[in-house]
């Protein structure tokens, strides 16, 4: 890697900058201090996104920011391109962004304004997708697709969540039986949904906070998708908070406040989103704290996928 570091530098013309990791997830990811700027490295895992997605993804962020959004900006190496393969390793640059993640999945949110950090929230992720849908996208723009395939296909984007080695018996029966509802419910509403680029997760360790400025970063897993999968995303991970039901209304004003939604069908995507956990987890059960996280993510989706059921009966 230090050599792929290196490499790195001298292309965007920092060779004599001091680097040290600072994630090591589905990428790897460097700070890098210049001088008195800093940047963050990304070497990204093989065979997670293509040449072309990646690209994508930058020119997309590039696009948002110009318009006001915070998010990353991609920094061009000295050639100008954004994007560069050092030994088939994917290597890029964003700027490095101040401030602290609102806060991490599992512990208790920590904030002073709680309702008015997820009406902020709301409002910036309401401005992405609408920005996203003024963008004129390049011709060769591509990204993977959170349709009703990607999620209830035969091959979902993140595995068949059905099919997760440690479901009890019962579990599967009622994994089986949501998905056998909600894909002819989803197919019928799917024309009716707002539809379009969406970030896709809006967790907390992805919220930057500064002040008052607020950051959204980890475009990893945006692409094309329903706004309610969103919004749903950012939700879920905050069920367990004592006031939750006031965080559902203050993200739902904040994104009201630039832009309509009907959230008639936000349980339909609370519980495909909690789905998709179980089928994210299925192929990582032998990495450290998968066990909890696991029975995390099953336990979430077995409560909101009776929810959902229960509608029909």
């Amino acid at each position: 890697m230090k050599q792929i570091i290196e490499h790195a530098l001298i292309l965007w013309g920092m060779a004599d900058s001091e680097w040290s990791l600072v994630a090591a997830r589905e990428n790897h990811v460097y700070q890098v201090q210049n001088g008195q700027n800093a940047y963050a490295l990304r070497l990204h895992r093989k065979g997670l996104r293509t040449d072309s997605e990646l690209r994508s993804e930058l020119q997309w962020m590039a696009a948002i920011g110009q318009k006001g959004v915070g998010v990353p900006t991609p920094i061009p190496a000295a050639d100008g391109r954004y994007l560069h393969l050092l030994d088939g390793i994917q290597v890029d640059m964003l700027n490095w962004l101040p401030g602290r993640p609102l806060g991490a999945t599992g512990t208790a949110l920590d904030h002073p304004d709680r309702t008015g950090i997820f009406f902020t929230i709301g409002r910036e992720m309401a401005r992405l997708h609408d920005i996203s849908d003024h963008w004129a996208r390049p011709h060769d723009f591509m990204r993977w697709s959170w349709d009703r395939n990607g999620l209830l296909g035969d091959a979902p984007l993140w595995d068949r969540f059905w099919e997760n080695p440690t479901l009890s018996q019962k579990d599967r029966a009622l994994f089986l039986e949501f998905r056998n509802i909600a894909v002819p419910d989803l197919k019928q509403l799917e024309d009716q949904l707002d539809y379009g680029l969406i970030h896709a997760d809006l967790v907390r360790e992805n919220i930057m906070i500064d002040g008052d400025q607020v950051w959204l970063i980890d475009f990893d897993d945006a692409g094309f998708g329903f706004r309610l999968f969103d919004i749903a995303t950012t939700l879920l991970k905050n069920l367990n908070e004592p006031d939750f039901d006031q965080l559902h209304d203050a993200l739902l004003a904040g994104y009201r406040s630039e832009r309509q939604i009907c959230a008639d069908q936000l349980g339909l995507f609370m519980a495909l989103r909690a789905a998709t956990y179980v089928g994210w987890v299925s192929s990582r059960l032998q990495e450290d704290g998968s066990d909890l996280r696991n029975a995390r993510f099953i336990e979430t989706a077995r409560e909101l996928m009776t929810q959902y059921l229960e509608l029909h009966t």
